[in-house]
């Protein structure tokens, strides 16, 4: 089974969040990046730009298929991991560590906005169908 990391906010979509100093970092799930397969390239969002909660803000190419990433928070992009551009494969191996994706900077508080989301109970519900 799929590693669903307690203390994460996520989304139907697939998409973790976690909220660290202000911001919220966000990822795949171990889920989405078991069913994709190996990871080949990982487009994101530049730096500064504006993301909203629910919406396309990049793609992820794998051997099998190109998904879209979908931003679990609305907010600006401050961070990337520029690791993915040489090592996409990153996310297959710690979805929840090294693999991150973006960083956004949201308005009000992230930890309040993370807590919106699916919880990793939820989620585990979601992805077995239970």
């Amino acid at each position: 089974m799929s590693e669903v990391k307690q203390g994460l906010g996520y989304s139907e979509e697939h998409e973790w969040a976690e909220a660290a100093d202000g911001r919220v970092r966000i990822g795949i799930t171990d889920f989405a990046q078991s069913q994709l397969g190996d990871i080949v390239f990982v487009e994101f969002p530049e730096v500064g730009a504006e993301v909203e909660a629910a919406q396309p803000m990049g793609s992820i190419e794998s051997v099998k298929t190109v998904s879209e990433l979908y931003s679990p928070v609305t907010g600006r992009v401050t961070k990337v991991n520029e690791a993915l551009l040489d090592a996409p494969e990153l996310v297959n191996g710690d979805p929840y560590g090294e693999g991150w994706i973006v960083e956004v900077e949201v308005d009000g508080d992230a930890a309040e906005i993370v807590a919106g989301l699916l919880s990793a109970d939820r989620y585990a519900a979601y992805i077995t169908g239970k």
